[in-house]
C-alpha cells in the first residue's frame, strides 16, 4: 500500500486535522512504544482527545478517553497483583458490549497476555472445552454468566461484575510498560457446529488495515458509533479498533433490541452503526425513527447479507449501506458500496485497497468470471492459525476462505455459500442460499433457511424452513411452486417446515444442527 495512497484517506478523514502540538507529539509517541493494538490504539486516543466521551453503555454518562485508560490500566495492575497475570497468560472474557468489556481486553493488552474472545452463546460444557483447550488462567464474566461458569477447572479463577469493579478501585501503584511479548487477541469461531476452535488474530504493524477499511466505508474522525455487533466477534471487535482509531465515540448496549436500538440512533445522533444482518431484518420490524437520524454509515458483516434486506433497508434509511464480506481467518475480502448493492443486490462487492481476492478451481487455477470456485484472500490482517495449532490451505500466498463464489466482469464478488453447504443432488451441485435468497424475496417471509439434508433416490435433497410475519399464511405447495417456477427442478425443496423463528447463535448466524433436529 503507497505512502501517497495511505496519507490522503488519512487527511480526508480528518485523521490528519492540525492539533496542539504536544497532544499530537503524545499521540505518536503512544504509537510508537505501543503500537497498534488496542491497548495502543486507546492510549494514543487519549492522548489527543482525552475529554472525548469514548464509550456510552446502559450507565448512560459516559466514558472519557482519559478515564478509560485509568480504569483499564488499574485494571491490568490489579489482574497482575491479585490474580499473577503475566505476559503469555490467557485471559478468557465472558461478556455482553459494555464498557467493562473494552477495559478488560485493553488490560489484558497491556500487560502481554492474550484475551480470549468467548461468545456468550455457549453452553457451560462447551465452555468448560474452551477453558481447557484454551488453557485460561482467569475468566472475567458478567453476573448473568455465574451458573454457567461454575464447571470451571479448579485451576481457572473467576472475576465477576463487582470482582472487576474492586480491582479498579483498588488497584496498587505502579507503571506498564510496554511488553516485550505483545499480547493477542483469539476469537473463537461461530461454532455452530459445534466447540468453537480458537484463531489468533494478528496486530495491526501501520495503518495500512484501518486505511483499506474506510477508504471504502466513510467513517471519520470524532463520529458517534453504535456497536450492536456483540464485540467478542470478529466483526464487532474490528468495529471496536477502527472507533479507537478515529476517537469515535462509542455506544454500546448490552442485548439487541430493535425498538431500543432505533431510539438510541436518534437519541445519540449516531453517525454510523456496526450490526450483523439479521438485526437489519429486525430493524425493517419497527417504524424508523422520524426524522431519520443521521446516519452516513450503516456496515454489516458476519452472515449473508439477503438482497431483499438490502434493499427494503435502504429504502427506509437511505443509500448508507456498506457490507463486508471476510472471516475470523481472512478478517476482509471485499466491500459492497450503497452503489454496488443498488445495481447487484446480493453482491459481496469488490477488494478494498491492498486485498486481493482470487476465485479458482480445485487444482488453484484462476476461473473466468462467472464461474463458480474457491474463494481465495490475501491480505496483511490473515490470522496466524488456530490455538490447537491447525492452519488453513494456501495457494501463492492467499488463504482458502472455504467458500465457493464467483467474479464478474467488472470485479465484484458473489458468494455462493461454504464448500461443505453445496450438495449434491441427483448430479446437480445445489447452493442453498441461491434459494434462500429467492424465498426471502416473498412477501409472507419473514427469514429463512434451506439446507442440505440427506436423500436415498438423489444423495442429498434440500430442505427450507420458512418463517412467517405474523398474520401471513403460506402453504409447502406453495413455497415449492414459487421455487419450482424460478429455479431448476432440483433446486425445490422437497421438505418445506414452519418454524416461529430459526434458531441462531449469539452473532446471528443459524444453527443448522438444530434445524436437521426437526427433521429427525
Amino acid at each position: 500500500m503507497g505512502l501517497p495512497f495511505v496519507i490522503a484517506t488519512l487527511a480526508r478523514r480528518g485523521l490528519l486535522a492540525p492539533g496542539a502540538p504536544v497532544r499530537v507529539a503524545a499521540q505518536l509517541n503512544a504509537l510508537r512504544r505501543w503500537g497498534f493494538s488496542l491497548a495502543g490504539e486507546l492510549r494514543q486516543a487519549a492522548a489527543r482527545d482525552p475529554r472525548r466521551i469514548a464509550v456510552v453503555d446502559e450507565h448512560g454518562t459516559g466514558t472519557s478517553y482519559a478515564t478509560l485508560l485509568d480504569r483499564s490500566e488499574r485494571l491490568a495492575r490489579g489482574l497482575r497483583s491479585g490474580f499473577g497475570v503475566r505476559g503469555g497468560d490467557r485471559v478468557g472474557v465472558l461478556c455482553r458490549n459494555h464498557a467493562g468489556l473494552i477495559e478488560t481486553m485493553v488490560a489484558t493488552t497491556l500487560l502481554g497476555a492474550d484475551a480470549v474472545l468467548v461468545n456468550t452463546g455457549l453452553s457451560a460444557g462447551q465452555l468448560v472445552t474452551v477453558a481447557e483447550e484454551q488453557r485460561l488462567r482467569v475468566l472475567v464474566h458478567d453476573d448473568e454468566f455465574a451458573d454457567r461458569s461454575l464447571g470451571l477447572p479448579a485451576g481457572v479463577q473467576r472475576i465477576d461484575e463487582r470482582g472487576h469493579a474492586d480491582l479498579v478501585a483498588g488497584a496498587t501503584s505502579g507503571t506498564l510498560v510496554p511488553p516485550a511479548r505483545g499480547g493477542r487477541t483469539i476469537v473463537l469461531t461461530s461454532g455452530t457446529t459445534g466447540t468453537p476452535k480458537g484463531a489468533r488474530r494478528p496486530t495491526p504493524n501501520g495503518f495500512g488495515p484501518l486505511v483499506s477499511i474506510i477508504d471504502r466505508i466513510p467513517l471519520r474522525v470524532h463520529d458517534r458509533v453504535l456497536i450492536a455487533a456483540p464485540l467478542f466477534h470478529t466483526w464487532g471487535y474490528a468495529a471496536l479498533q477502527v472507533s479507537f482509531a478515529l476517537r469515535a465515540t462509542i455506544v454500546l448496549h448490552r442485548r439487541f433490541d430493535p425498538a431500543t436500538m432505533v431510539d438510541a440512533l436518534a437519541a445519540q445522533r449516531c453517525d454510523a452503526l456496526f450490526a450483523v444482518p439479521v438485526m437489519l431484518q429486525r430493524l425493517l420490524e419497527v417504524p424508523p425513527p422520524q426524522p431519520r437520524p443521521p446516519l452516513r454509515v450503516v456496515a454489516v458483516s458476519g452472515s449473508a447479507l439477503p438482497g431483499a434486506v438490502s434493499g427494503a433497508f435502504m429504502d427506509s434509511y437511505g443509500d448508507v449501506l456498506y457490507n463486508l464480506y471476510g472471516s475470523t481467518e481472512v478478517s476482509w475480502a471485499s466491500i459492497a458500496t450503497p452503489a454496488d448493492l443498488r445495481a447487484h443486490p446480493t453482491t459481496a462487492g469488490r477488494p478494498p485497497h491492498g486485498t486481493r481476492v482470487a476465485v479458482v478451481d480445485e487444482a488453484g487455477r484462476p476461473v473466468p468470471p462467472g464461474r463458480v470456485g474457491r474463494i481465495l484472500v490475501g491480505n496483511e490482517m490473515l490470522f496466524d492459525g488456530y490455538t490447537s495449532g491447525a492452519g488453513r490451505e494456501r495457494h501463492d500466498g492467499l488463504l482458502d476462505t472455504g467458500d465457493l463464489g464467483r467474479l464478474d466482469t467488472d470485479g465484484r464478488l458473489f458468494v455462493d455459500g461454504r464448500a461443505d453447504d453445496m450438495i449434491v443432488s441427483g448430479g446437480e451441485n445445489v447452493f442453498p442460499s441461491e434459494v434462500e435468497d429467492l424465498l426471502a424475496r416473498l412477501p409472507q417471509v419473514r427469514e429463512v433457511a434451506v439446507i442440505g439434508v440427506p436423500d436415498d433416490g438423489y444423495g442429498q435433497r434440500l430442505a427450507a424452513f420458512v418463517s412467517l410475519h405474523p398474520g401471513e399464511t403460506l402453504d409447502p405447495e406453495a413455497v415449492r411452486e414459487y421455487v419450482r417456477h424460478h429455479l431448476a427442478r432440483f433446486s425445490v425443496p422437497r421438505d418445506v417446515t414452519f418454524v416461529a423463528a430459526l434458531p441462531r447463535n449469539a452473532t446471528g448466524k443459524v444453527v443448522t444442527r438444530e434445524l436437521r433436529r426437526l427433521l429427525d
